[in-house]
């Protein structure tokens, strides 16, 4: 059976690999590591597609120390003791280079196995990761080895490699393979800076194109109908789904309609409709919030519709209330406010609510100053009446400071008017 075309052209050397200058690049520090043969503990964090395994394998060369591969999604602590068994052997004789994929599916237990013998130098461990290192590899191994940050390879960079890939296709094939600049530069940037997914979309070009006087003929229609969804890297549970989250928020709360509504496409065109409604309508409360008050009951429709129709008519009505919060003036007062208030609760600054505000009409006969004494505001003119509400040993505290928009302002003044002092 014939290996996926990603894995036929994978990289045997440090020069053939796509992207990763700012790692592999002449000088850089990975590489001197790499080029100096004295391989430490590593952990390569980033996307899928962008030359983990591949450059696992090319340092696995620099060794000669025995290579063994283990994948932290089928891996399970028997594989680890027979891996440890081997130490000390003719198999082994001068250690272990093991290459554990995905490391975020070891728990706790099968990482805490391989501590001793990384910490002995019988293994040195090259660990590759989707996910952020800090939150999911035990911070002991951590301790004991380098991050080096994989980045998504950019589409001028995969141009070449997807050429390559045909040129490989057109030998393996013996037919001539046309694929035009079009088709080069869609699969490239239509890929998401995953190499081994624009080399596969090459492939697929191929194996579903009949040949016509002995040529693949690649159209554009072609590779669009093979790639069209090929640049959502999206999973609900990884980094890549709290990134493109943050982004929408973000791009919202910064006032940039533009990169709002691309947000907004990456998590609709993944069909990550709860997501999307759920963060809008957090953002109009939190970033919006008191400069137009309003906002909260017209996205909450906006919101009600979506979720109505459903998707892709939910595009419509959440359209509409992205560029809305985008073009809205911005105010966190009140949830700032908030923290503030939360903050003493959690380190204890409460006390026991003023007499004149609990629920209750009566005193002990323990108490000498019988009687509630509570001042009806609506009684008062202006409906207002000084008062103290809060517990008496934070009875001075000041939470929410008005906001320097109009809304805001205009409260401020009215207050200020009623109040008959400065706020």
């Amino acid at each position: 059976m014939k290996a996926p075309l990603a894995e036929r052209l994978r990289p045997q050397t440090l020069d053939e690999m796509v992207g990763q200058r700012h790692l592999l690049a002449p000088g850089r520090a990975l590489r001197r590591i790499i080029e100096s043969e004295e391989i430490p503990n590593l952990v390569f964090y980033g996307p899928s597609g962008v030359g983990k395994t591949t450059l696992a394998s090319i340092i696995a060369k620099k060794t000669n120390r025995r290579f063994c591969k283990l994948n932290g999604t089928s891996a399970s602590t028997a594989d680890i003791k027979a891996l440890v068994s081997k130490l000390d052997t003719f198999e082994a004789p001068d250690g272990i280079l093991l290459y554990l994929d995905e490391i975020q599916y070891f728990n706790k237990k099968q990482q805490q196995t391989l501590l001793d013998y990384i910490e002995r130098g019988e293994i040195i461990l090259i660990a590759s990761t989707t996910e952020n290192p800090y939150f999911y590899i035990h911070n002991a191994i951590l301790s004991r080895s380098t991050v080096f940050e994989f980045k998504s390879v950019s589409a001028e960079e995969i141009i070449p490699a997807v050429e390559r890939a045909f040129a490989v296709l057109e030998k393996e094939t013996g037919r001539k393979i046309t694929a035009g600049d079009e088709v080069l530069r869609h699969i490239a940037f239509s890929c998401g800076g995953d190499v081994r997914k624009a080399m596969n979309a090459a492939e697929l070009c191929v194996l579903s194109t009949l040949p016509e006087n002995d040529e693949y003929i690649i159209t554009p229609e072609r590779a669009r109908e093979l790639t069209q969804k090929s640049s959502m890297k999206y999973d609900k549970d990884g980094d890549e789904h709290y990134d493109i989250l943050s982004a929408f928020q973000k791009s919202m709360r910064g006032s940039d309609p533009d990169a709002a509504l691309h947000y907004l496409a990456r998590l609709l065109e993944a069909g990550d409709l709860p997501s999307a409604t759920r963060r809008l309508m957090v953002c109009a409360c939190e970033d919006v919030g008191l400069a137009y008050p309003m906002i909260i009951p017209i996205v909450k429709a906006a919101v009600d519709a979506a979720l109505m129709v459903g998707l892709p008519e939910a595009r419509i009505p959440l359209a509409d209330a992205v560029v809305l919060v985008c073009n809205s003036p911005k105010s966190n007062s009140a949830y700032l406010a908030y923290d503030a208030a939360a903050a003493d609760i959690r380190r204890g600054e409460t006390g026991p609510i003023p007499r004149t505000l609990q629920n209750k009409h009566y005193d002990g006969e323990d108490n000498p100053n019988k009687g509630q004494f509570y001042k009806y505001p609506h009684d008062f003119e202006g409906h207002y009446v000084p008062q103290q509400y809060l517990p008496d040993a934070i009875k001075n505290r000041r939470y929410y400071l008005f906001g320097d928009n109009k809304n805001e302002q205009a409260a401020k003044e009215y207050w200020q008017k009623i109040k008959k002092k400065p706020l």
